[in-house]
C-alpha cells in the first residue's frame, strides 16, 4: 500500500477535521500507522480549519508534512493556499460547489466534486463533508470503504444515531465516472 501524506483543508464548519480523524481511526482498523494533525483559525465557524493526515505500512514518526499526495480542499482559500504543497502526480479532490477555480498547475489530477449541491439534494447541507469522505475513499483507495464505514457508524451512530442513515447514504452518493 505505502505512505499517502494528506492535507484536508475548508473553513470551520465544513467538517474538514472529522474527515481526517475519520481516515485515520479508518487506517488503525486496518493495522496501518497513521497521524492526525490538526489546525484551527481562531474563529469556531467560517475560520480555517485544516489538518494533515499520514497512512503509512510502515511507522510514521512525524504528522507534520511539507509535501501531500492529496488534497481535499472544501473552499477557495484552502485550494490557493494547499495547492503548491502537491507534489507532482498527486490528487487534489476540489469541491466546486465552492471553487469556481480549476488548479493552476497541469501536473496533478484534480477531481471535481460538487458536494454541497448534491447534499441539498439530500436535504441536508452539512453531510456535504460525507460525500467528499466517500468521493476521496473512491478516488483515491488509501482506506478500504468498509473501513471508513464502520469508523462513521461507530461516530456518528454513537453520538447522532437518527443521522447515520443520511450520512451513509451521503457517503455512498459520489461515483467516480471514468
Amino acid at each position: 500500500m505505502g505512505t499517502y501524506r494528506m492535507f484536508f483543508a475548508g473553513s470551520g464548519g465544513q467538517g474538514v477535521i472529522l474527515m481526517g480523524q475519520m481516515v485515520t481511526h479508518a487506517a488503525m482498523l486496518e493495522d496501518r500507522s497513521s497521524t492526525f494533525f490538526p489546525s484551527y483559525g481562531p474563529e469556531m465557524r467560517g475560520g480555517t480549519a485544516s489538518c494533515t493526515v499520514i497512512v503509512s505500512d510502515k511507522e510514521v514518526s512525524c504528522p507534520i508534512i511539507n509535501e501531500a499526495d492529496i488534497l481535499v480542499a472544501m473552499n477557495l482559500p484552502s485550494l490557493l493556499k494547499f495547492q503548491p504543497t502537491l507534489k507532482p502526480g498527486g490528487v487534489i479532490l476540489l469541491n466546486t460547489s465552492r471553487i469556481d477555480q480549476k488548479p493552476s498547475r497541469e501536473d496533478i489530477t484534480a477531481i471535481d466534486v460538487p458536494v454541497n449541491d448534491m447534499a441539498a439534494q439530500l436535504g441536508n447541507a452539512r453531510v456535504a463533508n460525507m460525500i467528499m469522505l466517500g468521493a476521496f475513499v473512491r478516488a483515491t483507495g488509501v482506506v478500504a470503504e468498509e473501513s471508513i464505514k464502520e469508523v462513521i457508524a461507530a461516530t456518528i451512530g454513537a453520538k447522532r444515531a437518527d443521522l447515520l442513515d443520511i450520512n451513509l447514504k451521503a457517503f455512498d452518493m459520489w461515483k467516480q465516472t471514468a
